[in-house]
């Protein structure tokens, strides 16, 4: 298996409830590293964007709510890149199934999430699923330079008269 790149995001119910701690320290049994980390106030832009393959559920616009923050007052969330061997489904192991009361009780969902009467999954951590939306996401959260490895190509750009690296 070759090393690849995955996002994790702790969503704002985790931070809320100071879980971020106990959520670093179930992913460090994953004996991969932390590549990026940032905390980031999510807009409804980038909220749309990272849940456009739902666009046309009925609860993307509590999902949208969710992420940015509307439902627990707290608009931020910590977004991580994650290296190594099969990361993809070693920190899909540990977050657990999508559905908390599906998630194995030892996975963070399964301690963590709970289901709204809406019936919105509150699974307190985003993972990708697969290398090629592990790349979209990462490209959407991240820019170049704020992960500590050269994942995906870049090209440089030129703004203000400052010119940086974007992703190609």
């Amino acid at each position: 298996m070759k090393n690849e790149a995955t996002l994790v995001i702790i969503k704002p119910d985790g931070l809320k409830k100071s879980l971020t701690g106990n959520i670093l320290s179930r992913l460090s049994e994953t004996k991969l590293k932390i590549i990026g980390a940032r905390v980031v106030k999510v807009d409804e832009e980038l909220a749309r964007k990272h849940y456009s393959h739902l666009q046309d559920k009925p609860f993307f616009p509590e999902l949208v709510k969710y992420i940015t923050g509307q439902l627990h007052g707290e608009n931020r969330v910590m977004a991580l890149v994650y290296w190594g061997r099969e990361a993809i489904s070693k920190v899909r192991q540990i977050a657990g199934a999508t559905n908390p009361e599906e998630a194995d009780p030892v996975s963070v969902r399964g301690a963590y999430g709970r289901i709204l009467t809406s019936g919105l999954y509150e699974n307190v951590i985003h993972a990708s699923s697969s290398p090629d939306e592990a790349e979209r996401e990462i490209k959407l959260w991240f820019e170049p330079d704020e992960i500590v490895y050269d994942l995906y190509r870049t090209e440089e750009k030129e703004s203000g008269g400052i010119r940086k690296r974007a992703w190609k």
